[in-house]
C-alpha cells in the first residue's frame, strides 16, 4: 500500500508528508501505521480534484516581425494555479507540428525540474530554511504531546 501512495505523491504533493512518514515505519508498522494509510486513502477518495495537471501549447510563426512561434504552459495542483509560463521560442518553425514539439520539449524539461524539486529537496535553501525550523519546532512539541495538530 505504501509503494502505490509513494508512486501518488508525484501528482499529490498534498499527501507526500503524511506517506513519508508512514514509509518510515514499514518494516515495522503499528495498528495506528495501518489506521494513517487507511486516512491517507479514505483524503484520496474523496479529493480527487486535487492533483497536479499540465498543460502546453504553441502558436505557430504568431510573431509578425520574425515568425518565431510562442509557447504557453501552465500548471494546476487543482484549481490553483502553481506555475505558468508564455515565451517566444528560440527558432523559426517550419510546421505547426515543429512548434509543438519544441513547446512540449521544453515543458518536459519544466515538468521534470517540477518532479524533482517537489519530491527529492533535501536542500535547504536560505529562503526555506525559516520555515524548516518552523517545522521541526512543531514536531517537537508535538512528540512531547505539548499541543495537538488537527488538519
Amino acid at each position: 500500500m505504501i509503494g502505490s501512495l509513494l508512486y501518488l505523491t508525484v501528482t499529490r504533493p498534498d499527501i507526500q508528508f503524511a506517506v513519508c512518514l508512514c514509509a518510515r515505519y514499514q518494516a515495522s508498522p503499528r495498528t495506528s501505521h495501518r489506521h494513517a494509510v487507511k486516512r491517507i486513502f479514505r483524503y484520496l477518495k474523496f479529493t480527487p480534484e486535487l492533483v497536479l495537471w499540465y498543460s502546453s501549447d504553441a502558436d505557430h510563426a504568431g510573431c509578425r516581425i520574425d515568425r518565431m512561434s510562442t509557447s504557453g504552459t501552465c500548471q494546476l495542483l487543482g484549481t490553483s494555479l502553481v506555475s505558468w509560463s508564455s515565451r517566444k521560442q528560440a527558432s523559426v518553425s517550419l510546421t505547426t507540428t515543429e512548434a509543438e514539439y519544441i513547446a512540449a520539449a521544453s515543458y518536459c524539461s519544466q515538468l521534470l525540474w517540477m518532479k524533482a524539486t517537489l519530491t527529492k529537496n533535501p536542500v535547504l535553501h536560505s529562503r526555506t530554511k525559516h520555515t524548516d525550523v518552523r517545522f521541526h519546532f512543531l514536531r517537537d512539541h508535538y512528540e512531547k504531546g505539548d499541543i495537538d495538530l488537527i488538519h
